[in-house]
């Protein structure tokens, strides 16, 4: 009989309902007939309600997942400069890792906008993660510059309306946004990349754009309407 993890016979003993409710602690140290007869029990229910298996593993992963949101919060939802938009006393902020060169970044533009107009007491913070080439690298230490003059959104909206990113739509952007490359802090900016790689690896983010919203991570694309049942759960939280 193959034996369930800690975490997950005591994720399914919560699922297991009336009458079969177990806490943690009986768990942890049963003994001899006790251990047996836990696990047969448990192993009986799995084999007839299998669909419980991604249900457990789900609220598992999701639970580990908030944790490790909440122990990384002030790096998260702190934006760096300007890297932020909507209501600055938000109740609700949802944060997006992106990349410039992220096909699915630029098609969540008018998603992020319509949040926006929806939701008067939502905060957006932006974090750049440049993970697909050098070029994000690039863009996303002049965002930081950008961000660190109080200028983001200007060059943000500029580098997605220029095409492709290349050094000269970089340039181009951080011209019309008015944004000097000169003499940046790349120190700082430097720094900032690299703090926002790693949460990114602690979180699991393995692709961009991701969401922190709540004590919830989120990949991809989305549809604003999940995006709004995410933030809503984070407000009612």
């Amino acid at each position: 009989m193959t034996r369930f993890t800690l975490p997950l016979v005591a994720a399914l003993g919560g699922l297991i309902g009336a009458g079969a409710v177990w806490s943690y602690e009986r768990f942890a140290s049963p003994g001899g007939a006790d251990q047996a007869r836990i696990e047969r029990v448990v192993h009986d229910y799995v084999l007839a309600h299998p669909e419980i298996i991604p249900q457990a593993m789900q609220g598992l992963q999701e639970r580990q997942s908030g944790e490790l949101v909440a122990a990384n919060r002030e790096a998260i939802v702190t934006p760096f400069g300007s890297a932020w938009a909507g209501n600055p006393q938000g109740d609700v902020t949802l944060v997006e890792y992106f990349d410039y060169n992220c096909g699915y970044c630029r098609a969540s533009l008018p998603m992020i906008a319509d949040l926006l107009k929806r939701d008067g007491k939502l905060r957006i913070v932006y974090r750049d993660l440049p993970i697909l080439s050098e070029a994000s690298r690039t863009a996303a230490r002049a965002s930081l510059a950008a961000a660190q003059q109080g200028k983001f959104l200007a060059f943000h909206d500029a580098l997605y309306a220029g095409g492709p990113v290349s050094d000269a739509s970089i340039t181009a952007a951080a011209a019309k946004a008015g944004v000097g490359l000169g003499a940046v802090d790349s120190g700082t900016i430097d720094a900032e990349i690299a703090k926002n790689m790693t949460v990114a690896a602690k979180l699991g983010m393995n692709g961009t754009p991701s969401w922190v919203v709540g004590n919830r991570v989120l990949s991809g694309a989305l549809p604003i309407e999940e995006l709004e049942k995410a933030i809503a759960a984070a407000r009612g939280a």
